[in-house]
């Protein structure tokens, strides 16, 4: 049995959140092997991520409403002991970011929302904030059927202040 269904929503990082719209069978090096074949709302792009393995392109379900106030605490609340140096906390947050992991990038906004209202961030810093949220409001957005707008202002209202 499939692990997804068609019309399950799912993220596909770094590509976002898109719909299972079937499966596909492709020959790859003489053999038939099955896809998923997730499609993209709003743009012409899709991807094909194998059946019997799709882990392996870090593929998962897209968050359930149920999910999203989770996700909205953590964005007030989340702490997470990232490096002090420069260098080695724009690896992990790189890291954070391109694992698609949408709680580890709801603490990760929730630890550089605190930084940035106790001494402001740097650069690098304030581009993995904007990135993460843009991520999330990106998700939530499908997830809630709202628009970007409305996901972000959800996120405003939620801490209090705008994150722009």
């Amino acid at each position: 049995m499939s692990e997804y269904r068609l019309g399950d929503k799912v993220v596909l990082p770094p590509y976002g959140v898109g719909v299972v719209a079937g499966i596909a069978q492709r020959s790859v090096a003489g053999s038939d092997k099955s896809y998923y074949q997730v499609d993209f709302p709003g743009t012409r792009s899709k991807a094909y991520v194998p059946v019997e393995a799709p882990q392996t392109t870090r593929l998962r379900r897209a968050l359930s409403p149920d999910q999203v106030n989770e996700i909205l605490a953590l964005l007030r609340e989340g702490r997470l002991p990232l490096p002090r140096q420069w260098a080695a906390r724009h690896r992990k947050t790189t890291e954070i970011l391109a694992d698609g992991d949408p709680f580890r990038i709801a603490t990760l906004a929730g630890q550089l929302r605190a930084w940035e209202l106790e001494k402001g961030l740097p650069d690098l810093d304030r581009q993995a904030l904007r990135r993460a949220m843009h991520l999330l409001a990106e998700e939530i957005s499908q997830v809630m059927d709202i628009s970007l707008d409305e996901a972000r202002k959800l996120f405003e209202e939620t801490v209090g202040e705008s994150l722009n």
